[in-house]
């Protein structure tokens, strides 16, 4: 388990990261909504690496104790949703990531892109 919701949000970019996820960026939601603190949004190449992705981040937060609350949009895979609570990560197609524009969207929220250590 993750002693901070940002550390859980940490965790979701290095998972991504692992599948070549890429423009990793936290979204720090706890000033703008009740409903969440972050949301980990990121882009992939194709609906089959958004699911890989996605597979990626639930193999590693299960193995650390983190129970997945929701899954959305697998089997499209074009925007996937996986609500963990405090941390919803978002994985995208490059299209859909534009057209949906979260980080517009969401434009209070403070943005922290995610590199790889």
């Amino acid at each position: 388990m993750f002693d901070t919701s940002e550390k859980l949000a940490t965790a979701i970019a290095a998972a991504a990261s692992n599948k070549k996820a890429h423009d990793i960026v936290l979204m720090d939601m706890r000033k703008v909504t009740l409903s969440t603190d972050y949301f980990v949004v990121c882009s992939a190449n194709t609906a089959t690496q958004t699911r890989a992705i996605a597979d990626e981040i639930e193999d590693k937060l299960r193995e650390a104790g983190v129970d997945l609350g929701h899954k959305e949009g697998y089997r499209e895979g074009e925007w996937i949703l996986l609500d963990y609570g405090d941390c919803v990560a978002q994985v995208f197609t490059r299209d859909s990531r534009e057209y949906y524009a979260l980080e517009q969207l969401w434009g209070e929220a403070v943005l922290t892109p995610y590199e790889a250590d």
